[in-house]
């Protein structure tokens, strides 16, 4: 069961590395689209805005501390790539500007992302190693093998830091509980000292 779940997860992974959203930009808004993504991972994005007369859309990739990865003014169509440097979160923000004397329409925005291996252009790679239609393959196999491998390491480090999580928690709790046990049967004892000393003064018992 457990090596079931984790190949779904790793086929759910390769799924997501190709990733194709359409969405409506209103005029004067702003849209982003986030997600977390892994250290060393190359990222490329195509993107295509629907042309409308006055009205202009900027594009801007940023990670989480605020650096521009990409930035685009007026944009209409194009194409951006980069590598993560840390994990982090991504955003791929789209800005709307349309004149105050201009009633503006909403715009039709196509995005298209891929990440790790399926963001590489072999056949570019290939042409300048001077590689063979099947050499090609086979190094996009490798790299396709790799990924596969890494991921099943950041899983496996996931679930090892969930469980060391779990155990210091219950071990915390255990702590408490017996804690909160003493300080129970401690005040209980005080209680019953206290009110037979009082009992004793009053002398209603011997």
């Amino acid at each position: 069961m457990g090596r079931l779940t984790w190949v779904m997860a790793i086929v759910g992974l390769l799924a997501a590395a190709a990733d194709g959203i359409m969405f409506h930009l209103q005029p004067n808004t702003q849209k982003c689209l986030r997600e977390e993504i892994h250290k060393d991972v190359l990222v490329s994005g195509e993107y295509e805005i629907q042309e409308t007369p006055g009205q202009k859309v900027d594009i801007q990739v940023t990670d989480s501390k605020g650096h521009h990865l990409y930035l685009k003014e007026e944009a209409d169509s194009g194409k951006f790539i980069f590598n993560t440097e840390d994990y982090d979160v991504y955003d791929v923000c789209f800005i709307s500007r349309v004149p105050a004397t201009q009633r503006g329409i909403q715009q039709e925005i196509t995005l298209n992302t891929k990440h790790g291996v399926e963001a590489k252009t072999y056949e570019a790679l290939g042409e300048a190693a001077k590689l063979k239609p099947l050499e090609i393959e086979l190094k996009r196999l490798e790299d396709l093998s790799e990924s596969i491998v890494h991921d099943f390491s950041y899983m496996r480090q996931r679930e090892e830091e969930m469980r060391d999580t779990n155990e210091s928690t219950n071990s915390r709790v255990l702590y408490l509980s017996m804690f909160s046990l003493c300080c129970l049967m401690g005040l209980a004892t005080w209680q019953v000292l206290y009110l037979r000393k009082f009992f004793k003064a009053k002398k209603l018992i011997e």
